[in-house]
C-alpha cells in the first residue's frame, strides 16, 4: 500500500482517446491499492474540466494546460539537442511539483506513462521505476521520415534522438512496459544493450460494458442511409489516421462506389485537419469531426474500416469496433498486438485490391458479416478486457516495491 507519484503526458480523464484510454485504466487500477500523486497535462477544455475526475482518484494531483508552441518547442529541441516530444512536454511546473510530492510524501515507485516525462525522473531518486512506453515513438517517425516530404529531416531526427531516449529510459527502469509483445521485441532488437533492460508486454483492453451494442442507439442519419456505412474512428490530426482517412477518400472509396454507389465513408473522430474537412460533401464522403459518442456510430456501420499504414501498439479503435459486435476490415498493421483470427474475427486485407474485394463479399453475404461480428465481439469479451489484461501490473508495481524495501 505504498505511495506512487504516476506521471502522464495527458491527464487520464476523460477516456476519450487511445492512449488516455490506457492511462485512465492504468491509474484506477494502481489507486484501487495505493495513494496515488498525479502530475499530467492537459490540451483541450475538456481536458482541463476533468480536473474534479482526477482528484478523486489522486491523493495529489498537479494539472497543467499545455501551451507551449510547437514551434518554441522545436526551437528549445534543437538549442538542446533533445527530441522535440520532449521539449514540448517540459514544464517548469511540473519539474517542481515532482520535487515536491517527493519531499513530502514516501514515494516507493514512480510510474511513468509515455516516454516523454521520463525527464521528470530525479537522477538521483532511489526508489523503483516503472515505465509505460506503449509503444516504439522512435520506429514511428523513422517510418514518417521514410516516406519524405518537408517533414522528413524533422522526422528523421526525431526517430534518431528518441531511439536514445528510449534505450536510456529502458536502462534507467526497473521494468519497461510495451503494449505489445511485438512492441516490445521491436524495442529490444533497437536497443544497443537490450540485456541491461527488463521488458514485458501489458496489452490494451476493452470496457465491454460500455461498448455493448444492446445498450447503445443508433446513428440516426446514418439509418437512413442506403449504404453500406463504412465507418472510420480516430483522433484526426494524428499523422496515420489522416493517411488512412484520405487512402479511403482517394484510393477505396471511387472504386467500392463503382460497384456500390450508395456506399458513404464516415470520417469520425476530433480536430481533423483541413485536408479532411474540405472533402466533407463529396460524393460518399462525411467527414464528422468530433461527436458526443462514437458508439452510434459504430453500432450503425455495416463495416468498420482500419487501413493503417503505420501503427504502433495495440489500435483501440479496431477493439471497439469488434466489442460492438461489427464486421471490421483491417490492414495487417492496424492488427498487429490482437490475437485474433484472420476471417474468424477479423479481415485482414493487406492492400487496397483486398480491402475492396473484403468490402464486395461481406456486402454481398450479410450472413458472413453477421457470423463475423458476433465472433468479434465474443473474442473481446473473452481475452481483451481491461481486468484480465492488467492483472500482471500489481506483481509489476508490487513487485518492484517490495524489492525496493
Amino acid at each position: 500500500m505504498g505511495d506512487i507519484l504516476f506521471l502522464s503526458h495527458r491527464i487520464p480523464f476523460p477516456p476519450d482517446r487511445g492512449d488516455k484510454i490506457r492511462s485512465h485504466h492504468l491509474l484506477r487500477h494502481l489507486a484501487k491499492e495505493h495513494r496515488v500523486h498525479v502530475a499530467t497535462f492537459g490540451e483541450t477544455a475538456a481536458d482541463m474540466a476533468a480536473e474534479s475526475e482526477l482528484a478523486a482518484v489522486a491523493a495529489s494531483h498537479c494539472l497543467i494546460k499545455r501551451s507551449k508552441p510547437l514551434p518554441l518547442a522545436g526551437v528549445e529541441a534543437v538549442l538542446s539537442g533533445k527530441p522535440v516530444s520532449l521539449t514540448a512536454f517540459d514544464h517548469a511546473r511540473l519539474h517542481g511539483f515532482v520535487r515536491d510530492t517527493l519531499a513530502r510524501h514516501a514515494i516507493d515507485a514512480i510510474f511513468v506513462f509515455s516516454g516523454q516525462m521520463g525527464q521528470y525522473v530525479p537522477a538521483d531518486y532511489r526508489g523503483r521505476v516503472v515505465i509505460d512506453l506503449c509503444d516504439v515513438d522512435s520506429a514511428k517517425f523513422e517510418a514518417y521520415g521514410e516516406k519524405g516530404g518537408a517533414r522528413a529531416f524533422i522526422d528523421r531526427r526525431e526517430g534518431v534522438l528518441l531511439a536514445r531516449e528510449e534505450e536510456r529510459l529502458a536502462h534507467r527502469a526497473d521494468t519497461t512496459i510495451l503494449i505489445s509483445d511485438n512492441e516490445a521485441a521491436l524495442l529490444a532488437s533497437r536497443m544497443e544493450r537490450p540485456d541491461r533492460a527488463r521488458i514485458t508486454a501489458l496489452r490494451n483492453g476493452i470496457d465491454t460494458v460500455t461498448f455493448d451494442p444492446a445498450k447503445v442507439a443508433v446513428q440516426p442519419e446514418l439509418e437512413k442511409t442506403a449504404g453500406p456505412n463504412l465507418v472510420f474512428t480516430g483522433q484526426m490530426d494524428y499523422a496515420p489516421n489522416i493517411d488512412a482517412a484520405l487512402r479511403m477518400i482517394d484510393g477505396l472509396m471511387p472504386r467500392i462506389r463503382e460497384a456500390l454507389p450508395d456506399a458513404v465513408f464516415h470520417c469520425v473522430g476530433r480536430a481533423p485537419v483541413a485536408a479532411l474537412t474540405a472533402r466533407d460533401g463529396e460524393p460518399g464522403i462525411r467527414i464528422w469531426g468530433e461527436v458526443p459518442d462514437v458508439k452510434p456510430f459504430l453500432k450503425s456501420a455495416d463495416m468498420v474500416i482500419a487501413p493503417l499504414t503505420i501503427a504502433r501498439g495495440i489500435q483501440n479503435k479496431v477493439l471497439e469496433a469488434m466489442a460492438m459486435a461489427r464486421p471490421v476490415i483491417l490492414s495487417p498493421e492496424a492488427a498487429t498486438g490482437i490475437d485474433a483470427v484472420d476471417g474468424e474475427h477479423f479481415v485482414i486485407a493487406p492492400d487496397d485490391d483486398t480491402i475492396v474485394e473484403a468490402v464486395m463479399r461481406l456486402q454481398a453475404s450479410s450472413a458472413e458479416a453477421d457470423k463475423l461480428a458476433a465472433r468479434a465481439r465474443e473474442f473481446v469479451m473473452r481475452e481483451q478486457g481491461w481486468d484480465a489484461m492488467l492483472a500482471p501490473l500489481s506483481d509489476i508495481v508490487g513487485g518492484a516495491m517490495r524489492d525496493a524495501a
